[in-house]
C-alpha cells in the first residue's frame, strides 16, 4: 500500500497538471500560435511542467500567437517573438517542443503495454528482457520518436519551405539527439522511482494505472527536460533547430 500522503499529493500533482493543460488550452483555442504545432506544445507540457510552463507561456509564449504576427507584419516589423524571446528560453521552447511529442508517445506506449502485454513481449519481454518495464521502454522510445519527428516537421517544413523529403531529414536531423537525452533523463528517473522509491516508501512498485505511477512521471519528464536542454541548445545555437 502506498502511504496515503503520497497518494494525497499524486492526486493534486496530477490535477493541477491538469488544471494548467485546461487552461493553457482555452488560451491557444482563443489565441492560436503562428507555428500551429505549439498549439499542441503548450498544453501537454503543461501536463508534467504545470505552473512553470503558465508563466512561460504568459511571458514568452502569447509573443509568437498568430495575431500578434499579423500586427507585426502590418508595421513592417520582426514578429516580437524573435525580437523579445531571450536565446535560453528559446532553447526551452525548442526542449518543450521536442518533450510533448515524448510525453505523448510514452503515455500511449505505457497504457498500450498494460492493456495488451503481449505487446511488450513483441519488444523483447522474456526474450530479451526479464523486467517488462524495458520491454515497455523500448515501445516508449518508438512512439517518442515518431511523434518527435512528427512535431519537427510541422514546425521545420512551414518555417524553411522545404519539400516533404527535405523536411523529413531535416526534422531527424533535429529531432534524434534531443528525444534521447530527454528519454535519458526520463529513464533514469523512472527506474529510481521503480526500484528504489516506490519500493522504499510502499514496498511495491507503482502499476501503471496507479496515480503514483503518472506523477512520478510527470516529474519524469521534468528530468527529461533537464537532460534535453544542453543537446536543446547547440541544436538551436548551430540552426539545426529553429529558433521559436
Amino acid at each position: 500500500m502506498f502511504p496515503t500522503w503520497l497518494h494525497a499529493l499524486a492526486v493534486a500533482s496530477l490535477l493541477l497538471g491538469a488544471a494548467c493543460a485546461l487552461l493553457l488550452s482555452v488560451q491557444v483555442i482563443r489565441h492560436p500560435q503562428h507555428m500551429t504545432v505549439m498549439n499542441v506544445v503548450w498544453p501537454v507540457s503543461a501536463l508534467f511542467g504545470t505552473v512553470a510552463v503558465v508563466w512561460a507561456y504568459f511571458r514568452y509564449g502569447r509573443l509568437a500567437t498568430m495575431e500578434a504576427h499579423h500586427h507585426a507584419k502590418d508595421r513592417g516589423e520582426e514578429p516580437p517573438n524573435m525580437t523579445g524571446t531571450p536565446f535560453p528560453v528559446m532553447v526551452g521552447k525548442g526542449a518543450l517542443h521536442c518533450g510533448s511529442g515524448c510525453m505523448l508517445g510514452d503515455v500511449a506506449a505505457e497504457w498500450l503495454a498494460f492493456l495488451v502485454p503481449a505487446v511488450a513481449v513483441w519488444f523483447g519481454w522474456h526474450s530479451l528482457f526479464e523486467e517488462k518495464m524495458y520491454a515497455v521502454w523500448v515501445l516508449d522510445f518508438v512512439f517518442a520518436y515518431a511523434l518527435g519527428i512528427v512535431f519537427q516537421y510541422y514546425a521545420i517544413v512551414p518555417m524553411r519551405g522545404l519539400s516533404p523529403g527535405e523536411g523529413l531529414v531535416a526534422a531527424v536531423k533535429a529531432d534524434t539527439a534531443s528525444l534521447i537525452a530527454w528519454q535519458v533523463g526520463m529513464y533514469g528517473f523512472m527506474a529510481f522511482a521503480q526500484f528504489y522509491l516506490f519500493p522504499h516508501l510502499a514496498g511495491q512498485r507503482a502499476p501503471v494505472n496507479s496515480v503514483e505511477f503518472w506523477a512520478a512521471m510527470q516529474l519524469a519528464m521534468v528530468a527529461g527536460f533537464l537532460t534535453s536542454y544542453p543537446i536543446n541548445w547547440w541544436l538551436v545555437g548551430s540552426g539545426i533547430k529553429e529558433r521559436m
